[in-house]
């Protein structure tokens, strides 16, 4: 194996992102959708130059991507962001990769804000969050009804984390 690398995700890498994204709901702790979009809709739904994947050589390792969270103008540099590491690459630094590339990007595009709502078992998510100096903003207590999976039918928390650029 080579040094994993980011790049822009492609219309060509929806397979593998969709298989990736796929397993991570099957963790039943990374959203609470109970299955991922079409590429349409997760084209429709991400910021362009917010979409990144981790490879090595052809091999798609995990990705990242904003959406806007709002379409009003005054919060045009806010957006909630996701990072997604294959089963197989997790504990190999893929997620810690991603998201220091989507800082970067997100700053680049002026964005000033990096959120994400994140289940509290993700204990992993949240620490490597915290590396990143996100903060915790709060618990959102029963935000949404899973539907899918083991926990079908609980009403699930989220902590709500978030990033000021230091440059922006």
């Amino acid at each position: 194996m080579t040094e994993p690398t980011v790049r822009p995700l492609t219309p060509d890498d929806w397979p593998a992102v969709r298989a990736i994204y796929q397993e991570g709901m099957e963790t039943g702790h990374a959203t609470f959708q109970a299955e991922p979009p079409s590429w349409d809709g997760f084209d429709a739904d991400k910021l362009p130059g917010q979409r990144l994947v981790a490879v090595d050589g052809d091999a798609i390792l995990g990705w990242a991507a904003a959406a806007p969270t709002s379409g009003r103008d005054v919060y045009r540099g806010v957006a909630e962001h996701s990072v997604y590491v294959a089963a197989g690459e997790r504990g190999r630094g893929i997620g810690r990769l991603l998201l220091g590339a989507l800082i970067d990007s997100s700053e680049a595009a002026g964005i000033w804000t990096l959120q994400s709502g994140i289940f509290p078992e993700n204990v992993n998510s949240l620490a490597l969050h915290a590396d990143f100096g996100f903060i915790i903003v709060g618990r959102r207590e029963r935000l949404g009804l899973m539907t899918y999976g083991p926990l079908a039918g609980q009403w699930r928390d989220q902590i709500l984390v978030e990033r000021r650029s230091g440059r922006i």
